[in-house]
């Protein structure tokens, strides 16, 4: 049995720290002996900042070091990863990842973890699933694994926050481990009920360590702002006058790109950060964060769990987020290493709907289920993910959930075999059903929660978290910071207002058909622009009105499409303008694109005819679905079809196949070049 060496223990974290004079902090030390000596399964739940990677970092050196197998770390996020390697690599432990940017780094991994050259190898949960890794990596060498690290180890729990589904083969992993290998699991946030779950996983006998949550640094402060203007317009006369840098978390994609964009035309250095960029693109501005060449990072969900940055000097939030638990993780981010730091939830309206929509998309229903598994029951061979979306109605990303989810009950109704799927002779177990139930209904409770929140009045916002997270409240002061102004300038909200309203998207257009084939140049649409988000700020509430109240689109709407035209000035120019038709509403779109015709000086052409009825389009779920909806159920007036480039207009996008197959059509038939034009970019609730 390794033995404890406190001055090793301790020089490691004067190296890793970079600091001579640094100590550890209160349960940090006996945490690192715990694991050296093997006295049991540990949890740590500990606040953000308080130095989780310095326990199971040392712990796994002083192992190594003592002539103990290799460590494996699970962790959820690549962001989080790329912080651990560093702070790994600062103390001289020997860490590599696998993971899905680096795939052709697998093999050669792979081969310095046999040869026993890697001290910790970090991999996402995912990678317990997939055979291949725990054929070639894993399994040689399970006998030698000195220490497990589950890090964010809340999302094991069913009433965990961040819910991975593959957490769950932790559970199956860690009854494989040797006798003598040591596990360690670390949180920031576990309330009583997620405690409990940890322990029924993990082990009843679970030792656990757990500090203060408490954050006497950070002032927290809660805004009510129901309109989107007025909220763009507090960030803009506000963020400029904060010390420091920091983070602004949105939502969604697109309101971290907008509320970016609105801060770049205030002259406010700041850049988005979300899944739609590239990992090299992240890191770079993860970095410029760190060294303050940036005010703030406007970041969604993804710049979140192990993102250090000490200094960080405020967190707000552009929208409530779904959870207490979820709101502590981002907020924490703040006021680590220095005296005071703000944490800012501004709240608005559209949060509703937009929570709301996470938490009915997070489970698959029972139809779709049966849809799935009736569907690979029909097929000897098994099916891939593709193969099975062109023959059921449902979205690709929840086919992928559902099976992911499936696969891992026990037994699974459904296994993987390479790239197909298969259904087993397992029934799926109606504790299925009601574990998602149990979920959906904790997650109600947990918005809920955190609309109370919203309404505490200045000072007790730390102590509701607190207790919300079952830690102790006894010691929680008054906030350092004095509360930021809450109103803001109507001017301000105007020129906000004004932004919203001229802030168009692009439409990219498509490349090929579903089935993979090139959609020839000679036949594509060239690149269009939406004037908003359906039931986004700006004019999407607008759009929403006049599609199902008004049955018509205002006046003003036809104004800002035709002013969005001029601002885009597609090249060459369309010479003619048509519409998208429609047998439902046969008069709404034709109606609207010719008064944009007129408003353009154009003429207007009725060049397309809907042959007969089918689904709408939004009622189509996935790809190969959306494209066979649409292929056929257009005919061309070929007497209306004009030589030039013609502006195609329709009301709302979503796949973009209505727009590829009607622009084919007119190319097919004389058109020139096909300009898409959309009052909106469908939401989540279109």
């Amino acid at each position: 049995m390794p033995t404890y060496d406190a001055s090793r223990a301790l020089d490691l974290l004067r190296i890793g720290s970079g600091r001579d004079d640094a100590a550890f902090r209160d349960g940090q030390e006996e945490a690192i002996r715990h694991v050296v000596e093997g006295r049991g399964r540990l949890l740590v739940v500990q606040k953000t900042g308080w130095g989780k990677s310095f326990v199971y970092f040392i712990a796994t050196k002083l192992l190594r070091e003592a002539g103990a197998g290799p460590a494996i770390l699970v962790s959820p996020l690549l962001s989080l990863m790329r912080n651990q390697i560093s702070a790994a690599e600062r103390m001289g432990v020997r860490a590599a990842t696998i993971n899905s940017t680096n795939t052709d780094e697998w093999q050669n991994v792979a081969r310095q973890v046999a040869r026993n050259e890697v001290d910790i190898l970090l991999i996402s949960p995912e990678r317990l699933a997939n055979a291949g890794f725990l054929e070639t990596v894993l399994n040689p060498i399970a006998a030698t694994i000195s220490l497990l690290v589950i890090d964010e180890a809340h999302c094991i729990s069913d009433w965990g926050h961040d819910f991975r589904p593959h957490y769950r083969l932790i559970e199956r992993t860690a009854r494989t481990l040797p006798p003598n290998a040591r596990l360690l699991a670390t949180t920031a946030t576990a309330n009583d009920r997620v405690m409990d779950d940890l322990r029924s996983i993990l082990g009843r006998d679970l030792h656990v360590s757990r500090g203060e949550l408490a954050r006497p640094s950070l002032s927290l402060q809660t805004i009510r702002l129901p309109n989107q203007a007025a909220r763009l317009a507090w960030l803009a006369d506000t963020v400029p006058q904060l010390p420091g840098s920091g983070i602004i978390y949105a939502l969604t994609v697109a309101d971290a790109d907008m509320v970016n964009r609105w801060l770049v035309s205030k002259g406010i250095r700041t850049f988005a950060y979300h899944a739609g960029f590239e990992d090299s693109e992240r890191v770079s501005r993860e970095g410029m964060l760190l060294n303050n060449e940036v005010k703030a990072l406007v970041a969604t969900t993804a710049l979140g769990m192990g993102y250090d940055k000490p200094d960080l000097s405020f967190v707000i939030h552009y929208q409530m987020p779904g959870s207490v638990v979820h709101y502590y993780q981002q907020v924490g981010r703040a006021g680590r290493a220095i005296d005071s730091a703000r944490g800012v939830l501004l709240s608005g309206d559209e949060e509703t709907r937009i929570n709301d929509w996470f938490i009915k998309s997070a489970f698959p229903k029972r139809d779709e289920v049966e849809q799935i598994v009736d569907c690979l029951g029909r097929s000897d061979a098994g099916l891939s993910i593709p193969q099975i979306a062109s023959k059921v109605n449902i979205r690709q990303s929840r086919i992928e959930k559902a099976l992911a989810l499936l696969s891992l009950e026990s037994p699974a109704p459904v296994v993987k075999d390479g790239s197909r799927w298969q259904v087993t002779v397992a029934p799926l177990g109606e504790d299925f059903w009601q574990r998602a139930a149990r979920l959906t209904e904790l997650r109600r409770g947990e918005e809920e929660q955190m609309r109370e929140y919203v309404g505490l009045p200045f000072g007790e916002h730390m102590r509701f978290l607190i207790r919300a997270l079952d830690g102790d409240d006894a010691a929680i002061g008054a906030p350092a910071l004095p509360p930021l102004p809450a109103t803001v300038d109507e001017a301000s909200v105007n020129e906000a207002a004004t932004f919203l309203r001229r802030t168009d998207l692009p439409i990219e257009p498509r490349k090929q058909w579903a089935n993979g084939a090139k959609l020839p140049e000679s036949s594509r649409a060239k690149p269009g622009r939406a004037l908003c988000t359906w039931r986004d700020a700006g004019w999407g509430e607008e759009v929403f009105r006049g599609k199902y109240a008004d049955e018509a689109f205002s006046d003003r709407l036809v104004e800002a499409c035709a002013a969005m035209v001029r601002r885009w000035n597609p090249t060459p120019a369309p010479t003619w303008v048509t519409a998208i038709p429609s047998r439902r509403r046969p008069a709404l779109v034709p109606d609207f694109a010719r008064r944009l015709a007129e408003a353009l000086r154009l003429p207007f052409h009725d060049a397309l005819v809907k042959n007969h009825d089918r689904p709408e389009q939004k009622e189509m779920q996935n790809s190969p679905m959306q494209e066979r909806n649409v292929k056929g159920s257009f005919d061309v007036d070929v007497s209306e079809v004009q030589p030039g480039p013609v502006l195609l207009v329709d009301d709302v996008v979503d796949s973009k196949w209505t727009m590829t197959v009607a622009a084919s059509q007119l190319r097919e038939h004389g058109a020139g070049e096909v300009w898409p034009l959309a009052l909106a970019l469908a939401g989540s609730d279109e």
